[in-house]
């Protein structure tokens, strides 16, 4: 298993309480999200920076 460290881009189209599942659905398709902190925001846009664990 190795750590790895990923900004993605999220879509700012979910209400606050259902933003968290949006952003770990999103960081899962790159491996098992251990961190993640939204870093940016931007118009509709949030940059999340996570470190995910693959296989």
């Amino acid at each position: 298993m190795t750590t790895h460290f990923i900004t993605a881009e999220v879509d700012l189209q979910a209400t606050a309480q259902e933003l968290p599942e949006v952003i770990e659905a999103q960081l899962k398709e790159q491996g098992e999200p251990l961190r993640w902190a939204v870093t940016e925001v931007k118009d509709d846009k949030a940059q999340v920076e996570a470190v995910v664990l693959t296989d």
